[in-house]
């Protein structure tokens, strides 16, 4: 049985910061990140600082699909606050969350704790769900992830990307046509917002692949991440905002290059 799903679980981020005052367009470079919240320091920084959405990882404890869901990033296994502990957190916010789910078997019992919190700010559900440039294959299973994330939350924003990696001094390719007919088959039959997370130094090369997936349906959206350490430009960053609606285009990415490109684009950071 579904479980009890606010609005704005499904609702356009724009649309609900810009009702709610946090942003004044409808441009997703708007919308500011606070990047991997997954012990209690960061979450209290994630809290106090200026970003409407929140991301943090979650995975089982002890990583043997046995213990209680916690925030972690793989190798990981341990944390200082668990999900439960996370989620009544960032209740008393007005931030919006996404959850990164590193083991399908984190999944089930994190539904059933955001069943009971009852967040009435945007919620993104995330999982690489298929493997992307030099990525790895122990992607999450699409299939047990789709059906267990709509069997409790139907409408919830989807977040679907792939596995990546980056060779450096080499030639890396971006994400192939394959990869997007891939992904656009597996949520032909979905009827919530899915925004698809790519990684920014592979965009650039694969703008004409990822435009197409955008056409399949315009609830569908990009949002750019970066890995520290990534090998990327401003210049990437306005080329491709450049070759997306600014609408469906969102950005998850680190300093130096956020407060940059922001000032690139005329959007100066809150203080």
């Amino acid at each position: 049985m579904a479980g009890v799903e606010q609005g704005s679980w499904s609702e356009n981020i724009l649309d609900y910061f810009l009702n709610t005052e946090q942003i004044k367009t409808r441009d997703g470079a708007e919308i500011l990140w606070y990047h991997a919240a997954n012990s209690k320091l960061q979450m209290t920084e994630a809290i106090q600082s200026t970003a409407h959405m929140i991301e943090a990882d979650v995975l089982l404890h002890g990583g043997d699909g046995s213990g209680e869901p916690i925030m972690a990033h793989p190798p990981e296994t341990d944390s200082d606050i668990t999900l439960k502990e996370w989620l009544n957190e960032v209740a008393n916010t007005s931030k919006g969350i996404k959850l990164d789910f590193k083991s399908l078997a984190s999944v089930n019992p994190s539904m059933k704790l955001l069943g009971e919190i009852k967040l009435r700010t945007p919620v993104w559900i995330n999982a690489d769900i298929l493997p992307g440039p030099n990525g790895s294959h122990c992607a999450i299973d699409a299939k047990g992830f789709l059906e267990t994330v709509t069997s409790h939350f139907p409408n919830v924003t989807l977040s679907l990307g792939w596995t990546t990696g980056w060779m450096n001094q080499k030639c890396n390719i971006g994400y192939s046509l394959e990869m997007m007919q891939e992904m656009a088959a597996i949520c032909r039959d979905l009827t919530q917002p899915i925004t698809f997370p790519v990684r920014a130094i592979l965009v650039r090369q694969s703008v004409s692949e990822l435009q197409w997936l955008l056409q399949q349906s315009n609830r569908y959206s990009l949002t750019i991440w970066t890995r520290k350490g990534d090998d990327y430009s401003v210049e990437d960053l306005l080329f491709i905002r450049n070759c997306f609606d600014k609408t469906r285009i969102f950005y998850d990415i680190l300093e130096p290059q956020k407060s940059e490109f922001r000032k690139a684009i005329g959007l100066e950071m809150p203080p």
